[in-house]
């Protein structure tokens, strides 16, 4: 859905210029073991910032991979596939919390990338996960989105087929129709503007649902926010959860759904 925060939010097709052109971009990917993923992920993301700077050379993006509570391989995979790359960096933390790995990332970066509180409102934070794969596009088109008055990006997400149970597969596709204005919430594909994130409080210091409560704050603060299929990411269609009421743990529900409402409110 897009709610207009401004006239310019309403269609979406031309410059805004109620709103600054975006100068910097911060990502951020929360992890938590997450080694089968993590290439993957990280070469999606690492691609999609090199097609926004080809596109954009004076733009600044940094990136951080949150890995919290990991006991598997993660960490040292996370230091090895963005060893050498300066716009990548990792962190690590023991919260067993998405919402607070995601607003650790960023207030990270922040302190690394925005001394002054004025910058905010030239700055896009993008938000993923580590078991999810970007487009190409991901981040130009998010911020073609902004600089046409979005103040909030809510990107599709597409589950993995492969390996996935077809019947599962099936009545995803069902409940999930890949189209504009579409009324889901993602972490795993999220983009807002740092003022808005900043005047909303960031994200909520949650185990699980920091994407919605995050959007509902944004949303009751008046923030121009568009919902799109546009940039769609995969992300693992593994039911075996890493939070608790999260994506894996909405999917596992909605195995057992035999046509009536799955226990796990709907993403």
């Amino acid at each position: 859905m897009t709610t207009a925060g401004c006239e310019c939010a309403a269609s979406l097709s031309f410059a805004c210029p109620d709103h600054p052109d975006v100068g910097s971009v911060m990502v951020v990917v929360p992890a938590h073991n997450e080694e089968w993923h993590l290439e993957g992920s990280i070469a999606s993301v690492r691609a999609a910032v090199d097609v926004l700077q080809a596109e954009q050379p004076g733009i600044i993006v940094r990136a951080m991979l949150v890995l919290d509570s990991c006991t598997d391989n993660s960490s040292f995979l996370a230091r090895k596939f963005t060893a050498g790359d300066g716009r990548f960096g990792t962190m690590e933390v023991a919260y067993r919390s998405v919402g607070r790995s995601r607003r650790a990332g960023i207030q990270a970066l922040w302190a690394q990338a925005l001394p002054d509180a004025r910058a905010a409102s030239g700055t896009w934070i993008a938000n993923t996960d580590a078991d999810t794969r970007v487009p190409a596009d991901w981040l130009v088109r998010q911020l073609q989105l902004a600089a046409a008055g979005a103040d909030v990006v809510l990107g599709a997400v597409e589950p993995d087929a492969d390996g996935m149970d077809p019947e599962l597969l099936r009545r995803w596709h069902l409940r999930h129709p890949f189209v504009e204005n579409h009324p889901h919430v993602y972490g795993a594909n999220l983009g807002v503007r740092a003022s808005a994130y900043r005047a909303a409080g960031g994200f909520p210091r949650h185990e699980y649902d920091e994407d919605r409560t995050l959007v509902a704050r944004l949303r009751a603060a008046g923030a121009a926010i568009h919902a799109t299929d546009s940039n769609r990411v995969v992300t693992s269609g593994r039911t075996a959860a890493r939070a608790p009421r999260g994506f894996a743990a909405y999917l596992r529900t909605l195995a057992g759904d035999r046509g009536g409402a799955v226990g796990v409110a709907a993403l």
